[in-house]
């Protein structure tokens, strides 16, 4: 049982208000980097000439990673849309690498089109997370070539517009679930969801980020006293994941259900149009 620790912190600002990538490669554990390299030669081996360059974001590449409760997020960049791609090998290779290394708590591998990462124009989850929180650890480095980005609304809206459709996701995907690994990787997810965008709520209030959960519970719980048990128990449950599938759904119909209603509140403040991304300020 992984008790809630009061660790991670707002992101850094510069002088103009834009977000610090605290992440360098010198910060990384030598014994993360022959993780890092084994996951690499998985990636290069399975999709020969398609991978443009490969990104460890999280809080490893900070050197604030936690033994045992800590993943290993990996973004891979992608000549080809991964949808026209072969990436069936993913779920082998990612347990692979988790059952031989004992100190991570498995491996995150998501993919992106060198297209969509070179979106300048509009604020974007995966070239956000690549500038605040990203390091190359292959290929040419793009993060240089990307726009600074602030803790504003076009940021939050990332989180929020899709928060309704996510949890639907999660729900679609625990119905009928009795494969406990599956519906603990579920509940974990949708969780840690959960709480970065009850952060996201209050991004304009505040001028502020962070994806560490316990300073997100802490944003969120100054702005929303009434719901700091729900956000708690919901923080709880990233680090803790339930393995009843019905459980999490009961606590995704409530408390999730409210978070779907704040974020439409919120979208009809900052967002009416209901754009899919907002534009950099």
């Amino acid at each position: 049982m992984n008790e809630i620790k009061k660790i991670g912190n707002l992101c850094p600002l510069d002088a103009h208000g834009y977000i610090i990538n605290q992440a360098d490669f010198t910060y990384i554990d030598n014994k993360f980097r022959e993780v890092i390299e084994l996951i690499n030669e998985n990636c290069l081996s399975a999709l020969p000439g398609e991978v443009h360059s490969i990104y460890l974001r999280g809080s490893v590449p900070r050197g604030a990673e936690v033994e045992g409760v800590s993943d290993v997020d990996v973004i891979v960049v992608t000549y080809s849309d991964p949808e026209n791609l072969d990436l069936e090998w993913t779920e082998v290779a990612t347990r692979s690498i988790d059952e031989k290394y004992s100190f991570i708590n498995g491996v995150e591998l998501g993919f992106s089109s060198l297209r969509e990462v070179k979106e300048y124009k509009y604020c974007s989850m995966i070239p956000f997370i690549l500038k605040t929180y990203g390091v190359c650890v292959y290929g040419e480095n793009l993060i240089s070539e990307l726009p600074d980005y602030k803790p504003d609304r076009s940021l939050a809206n990332e989180h929020l517009f899709h928060l309704p459709a996510l949890i639907d996701r999660a729900r679609r995907e625990l119905e009928g679930n009795e494969d406990i690994e599956d519906i603990e990787d579920c509940c974990s997810w949708i969780m840690r969801i959960i709480v970065r965008a009850g952060a996201a709520l209050v991004i304009v209030q505040e001028g502020a980020y962070t994806r560490d959960l316990y300073p997100a519970y802490e944003l969120f719980s100054k702005h929303y006293p009434e719901k700091e048990k729900e956000m708690r128990q919901a923080l709880w449950y990233a680090i803790n994941p339930l393995s009843s599938a019905r459980e999490t759904t009961e606590f995704l119909n409530t408390f999730g259900s409210w978070m779907e209603k704040e974020a439409g509140k919120w979208l009809e403040t900052y967002n009416k149009e209901r754009k899919v991304h907002l534009p950099l300020v």
